[in-house]
C-alpha cells in the first residue's frame, strides 16, 4: 500500500537511537552525524519504490558524503512477516549494492515509531545542528528509470542544507510503501 509523509517540520530534533548494522557495527546518530548535515533514510529490501530508485539512493549518498554529510539507511519491516527485510538479506542487499553507508536493522520498530517514518522510502535531511531541514522524495522519477534531466530533489536540498543550513522551503513529499509494523 503506498503511504505519503507529513510535509517537513523545520527545526524538529530527532531521537537519538543506537542500532546494529550489516557491517557488524553499532551505530549512534551521533556517530552518523556529518559536519554539514545528516541524511537518514527508511528504506527495505523489498519495496518497489527503493528497488527502482536503488541505484539513485546510492549514487546520491556517496555525493553527499563528498560534501560532509552523514548518512545512514535504516529498515524497521517486520521481518517476520516480510522475510525479503530480514538482517541476512539486508546484508546481501548492501553488499551488492556497495552501500557507502550503513544500513542499520531497526528490529523492534522503535526508531521508526519515534521519529514518525511512514514509508519505504521516507527522507530526512537535517543540517548540521540536527535540525530537520528536508523531508521530501528523492526525485521526480520516483521507482521509474531516471532521464538525464531529472530534477534530483534530495540532491539539491541537501546541498543547499550543507551550505547555508536551511533547506528549500518547497517539498514534494516521497511515496513509497507503507512500513510494515509488526502486530500489536
Amino acid at each position: 500500500m503506498a503511504a505519503t509523509p507529513p510535509v517537513c517540520a523545520f527545526g524538529w530534533t530527532p531521537p537519538a537511537f543506537t542500532m546494529p548494522a550489516t557491517n557488524g557495527k553499532i551505530y549512534s546518530l551521533d556517530q552518523i552525524a556529518g559536519p554539514n548535515g545528516t541524511l537518514i533514510m527508511f528504506i527495505c529490501n523489498h519495496c518497489p519504490y527503493v528497488i527502482g530508485a536503488l541505484d539513485r539512493i546510492v549514487q546520491d549518498a556517496k555525493d553527499l558524503q563528498s560534501l560532509g554529510i552523514g548518512v545512514a539507511a535504516i529498515c524497521s519491516n517486520d521481518a517476520d512477516a516480510y522475510p525479503d527485510d530480514s538482517f541476512t538479506k539486508m546484508r546481501d542487499l548492501a553488499e551488492k549494492h556497495d552501500f557507502s553507508f550503513p544500513y542499520l536493522h531497526d528490529e523492534s520498530q522503535s526508531v521508526a515509531h519515534s521519529w514518525g517514518a511512514v514509508c519505504t522510502p521516507d527522507f530526512f535531511g537535517f543540517n548540521a545542528d540536527l535540525k530537520l531541514q528536508y523531508r521530501g522524495r528523492l526525485d521526480a522519477a520516483g521507482p521509474r528509470p531516471a532521464d538525464p534531466d531529472t530534477r534530483r530533489d534530495l540532491l539539491l536540498a541537501m546541498r543547499q542544507i550543507a551550505k547555508a543550513g536551511q533547506g528549500p522551503q518547497d517539498q514534494i513529499a516521497s511515496m513509497g510503501c507503507s512500513i510494515k509494523w509488526k502486530a500489536a
